[in-house]
């Protein structure tokens, strides 16, 4: 009878737990901000801790990468006279991360996919940690500008990938006012 007992328990703890993962669900943590993120247009002036921006770059230096090399490097600018140079609607509270890569920036397509993948962690955690994250394409201007790449750090062999802004959201922002309109699923996506 015990043995039974025993059985019975353990079969119902193995029906249970699919449904107990957190990770099964859909508003779980580790989901909702990959299912529920936008990019931020409006930032607060509310200065980011120095404790998020390291489990922002953690973020970053775990993404996966080809053959495991991770190529990136991460500049961190928090001066905002600086910032205001690479972007200029930058306010105060916010910073960058650029994200860049050794190669010219268009024949170093793996280290660009890797870089990406770099910088969509960061804009991840950063959305788990309640910040806005905004990504800007606008590295050319530090590729083009070699006092700016030498000033920001950037060794010559690297190109800037990516761009991504981080910051407080200002109180009452949410996904429905802050987005643009996302594409209808039916026209992004083939089932065969």
């Amino acid at each position: 009878m015990k043995k039974l007992f025993s059985m019975l328990i353990f079969v119902f703890i193995l029906t249970l737990l699919p449904t107990m993962l957190p990770a099964q669900a859909t508003d779980s943590p580790a989901l909702r901000p990959i299912l529920h993120h936008f990019s931020a247009r409006n930032f607060s002036t509310v200065p980011v801790t120095r404790a998020q921006i390291d489990i922002i770059i953690q973020a970053g230096l775990r993404a996966p990468s080809a053959g495991n090399r991770q190529p990136w490097l991460f500049t961190v600018v928090q001066d905002l006279n600086l910032a205001r140079r690479i972007l200029p609607e930058i306010t105060e509270g916010s910073f960058l991360i650029i994200v860049s890569g050794v190669g010219d920036g268009s024949t170093n397509g793996v280290v660009i996919l890797d870089c990406a993948l770099a910088s969509q962690s960061m804009f991840f955690a950063a959305q788990a940690l309640g910040l806005g994250a905004r990504q800007y394409t606008n590295s050319a201007l530090i590729n083009r500008t070699n006092s700016l790449k030498t000033e920001l750090g950037i060794p010559q062999d690297h190109n800037a990938i990516i761009v991504t802004r981080f910051g407080n959201l200002p109180a009452g922002v949410d996904v429905m006012t802050s987005a643009s309109p996302r594409a209808n699923p039916e026209t992004r996506v083939i089932y065969r």
